[in-house]
């Protein structure tokens, strides 16, 4: 139904933001730890993987939720 769909789409937008904001405190963190180059460089690859899959995440998201129902 719309409303189902339309309430799934809120909370997913919501859940989204919520993982966003925890995922850069959690690389934020990271980032002040004493590494080597090489272990910096893997997290840094990982952390900007994670950040782009919530950001494809909450813009499919937010465009089942501001999208056009045909």
């Amino acid at each position: 139904s719309s409303a189902l769909d339309f309430a799934i789409s809120v909370i997913g937008v919501l859940v989204f933001v919520g993982l966003t904001a925890y995922d850069t405190q959690k690389i934020r963190n990271m980032y002040f730890e004493a590494d080597s180059t090489e272990v910096a460089t893997k997290k840094a690859v990982m952390g900007a993987l994670t950040l782009y899959l919530d950001f494809i995440n909450l813009m499919l998201m937010l465009l089942r939720l501001f999208g056009e129902r045909r």
